[in-house]
């Protein structure tokens, strides 16, 4: 048994605040890799944006997901201290510290082992189009 590293950074074009689903390109990464079994860490490098796991059959839940961030942490509160970036900046940065910037997710046969219904995810938390980096680590057999 040879333990072996694979390295890779996934970019993810956004147009705004929401999620944006990246999966189907994580499994044909890790296909490509040759490996079979280990453990995958995804990490965001970003701190107005975040990483989840989520159900990816129905898109309503994706877009209810983003409304109650959006209700949770409103734009425009006049306590906000930083604004310099604009009235959705510091909500960004909030939305962020409650969610994720790491995953890690178990390989099995070549593929991310993830439930039936779940899906990985980039969450967008800036009102404007972004170009988002996510550097992925693989560490396998």
């Amino acid at each position: 048994m040879e333990i072996r590293q694979q390295q890779h950074e996934f970019v993810i074009e956004t147009r705004g605040q929401g999620l944006y689903e990246f999966t189907a390109e994580i499994q044909r990464w890790l296909r490509g890799t040759g490996l079979q079994a280990g453990l995958l860490t995804l990490f965001c490098r970003h701190t107005s944006a975040s990483l989840v796991i989520q159900e990816n059959a129905d898109s309503d839940v994706v877009h209810d997901l983003a409304a109650f961030f959006s209700r949770l942490v409103p734009e425009g509160d006049r306590r906000y201290r930083h604004t310099s970036e604009g009235p959705d900046d510091m909500p960004a940065h909030i939305r962020s510290a409650l969610t994720q910037a790491s995953l890690s997710i178990p390989v099995a046969a070549g593929r991310a082992a993830l439930g039936t219904w779940q899906g990985v995810y980039l969450f967008e938390h800036r009102g404007i189009p972004h170009s988002r980096r996510v550097a992925a680590h693989f560490i396998g057999e």
